[in-house]
């Protein structure tokens, strides 16, 4: 049995449990709530201990990967601006409206108050007032900063430290390189060792939920789960008109060629999986110049994930729905901001890995409580398809105003290898 599976079957379970308990003795049930919510806040606790030192590795090593990719020529620098308005206009596209669908309807009060109990850990508070904001976003001692889970600032001095090391020697750079990546490594190994005992983990936590607020969090995970497919869906339906204004293709004619790679991206939901049908698309039925879709499409497919700053952005608008908080404009700027460089650095983590890694940070960021998240984990897999679908499209998309802007440039330098002439 995968271990997708298992995490779904321990989450029916645990709620099955305690909504029995619910029903045939409340107070019963508030005992063995109180018994088995120190077993899940041990697995919540153990998946964010590894948050830090991964989130700071990633951003390190992302920064070169993409300052090395940018370096190959016009055209990889090309890709990376784009992909970069992309993954801004999805981020930008969730902070409106994900609270707005969200505010369609009201959470539970019996399952704001279960939640409530739940985080027991505290949650780093998040800066007040515009002239704090602003000046926090630097750190005054990133090892504070990393101490206190201030991932913002954190991974704005990963970002200096990232942009750093390109210009220091080539030997330096490659041995702080090999040991952020061992780092990376190590951290992964260590998240998949806590993703073993998540079945244990989602079930102490749903079933302390579910024995305390009813049917209410199940009720709360459908609205999660719908809000991620509804984004997803509009979010890969706006490429449609994104590949007309800006790569000059007819929306219909655009969608009835990418057809083949959707459905790939459908069946096997992974972005990497669906290359060979990409790159079939753009060059038989698309008709980008091959030096183009050679080089773009394994980079959109190694770098970015357009709902990736989606999914990041509306979990923290769940969270915050949940839990009746109202961030400021800036709180979700900064959250946006946070959302698409962490996207840059998480794309080659696996599904379960990346969810943590990547949703923990942008949250913590906005100072809103993490707790639900490993609930969040184990529906993840049911709008999956709806994302890889839509990544599939974005990547395509931006092939296809990288080929635009190719064809216009007038000066030499596009190679066949994608350097530029000297």
């Amino acid at each position: 049995m995968g271990p997708t599976r298992r995490i779904l079957l321990a989450l029916v379970a645990g709620a099955a449990a305690g909504l029995l308990l619910a029903w045939f003795d409340p107070a019963l049930a508030d005992d063995v709530a109180d018994l088995v919510q120190p077993v899940g806040q041990l697995w919540l606790n153990a998946l964010q201990m590894t948050v830090v030192p991964l989130v700071l590795a990633l951003v390190v090593v992302g920064v070169n990967t993409a300052s090395d990719a940018a370096a190959s020529g016009r055209i990889a620098r090309r890709a990376i601006l784009v992909f970069l308005a992309i993954l801004s206009g999805g981020a930008l596209y969730t902070i409106l409206a994900a609270p707005a669908l969200l505010s369609l309807v009201e959470p539970a009060p019996e399952l704001t108050a279960a939640l409530g109990e739940l985080s027991t850990t505290a949650t780093p508070a998040a800066p007040t007032g515009w002239a704090q904001q602003l000046v926090s976003i630097i750190p005054s001692n990133a090892i504070g900063a990393a101490a206190t889970s201030a991932m913002l600032p954190l991974v704005v001095f990963a970002l200096f430290l990232g942009f750093a090391l390109t210009r220091i020697a080539e030997d330096r750079r490659a041995l702080v390189l090999g040991f952020f990546q061992a780092i990376a490594d190590a951290m992964i190994v260590v998240v998949h060792w806590v993703l073993w005992a998540a079945p244990v983990g989602v079930f102490a936590l749903i079933l302390a939920v579910c024995a305390r607020a009813g049917l209410s969090v199940l009720s709360a995970l459908g609205i999660y789960i719908l809000l991620l497919c509804v984004l997803y869906i509009v979010a890969t339906l706006a490429m449609l008109p994104v590949a007309r204004l800006f790569a000059g293709e007819p929306m219909r004619r655009f969608q009835a060629a990418i057809v083949p790679a959707q459905v790939v991206a459908g069946s096997t939901q992974s972005s990497l999986g669906t290359l060979p049908a990409m790159l079939e698309v753009a060059d038989t039925r698309l008709g980008y110049p091959r030096r183009v879709t050679a080089l773009v499409l394994p980079m959109a497919a190694t770098l970015m994930r357009v709902t990736s700053p989606i999914q990041y952005l509306a979990v923290a608008a769940f969270l915050a729905w949940v839990y009746g908080i109202d961030p400021t404009p800036a709180q979700w700027l900064g959250g946006a901001a946070l959302a698409v460089v962490v996207s840059l650095g998480s794309v080659g983590l696996p599904g379960q890995v990346s969810f943590m890694a990547t949703n923990l940070p942008v949250a913590q960021a906005m100072g809103l409580p993490v707790a639900p998240l490993g609930l969040l984990l184990a529906v993840d897999t049911i709008p999956d398809v709806f994302a890889t679908v839509g990544n599939v499209t974005a990547d395509l998309t931006a092939t296809g105003v990288v080929a635009r802007r190719t064809r216009e440039d007038p000066r030499p330098g596009s190679c066949e290898n994608g350097r530029s002439a000297p």
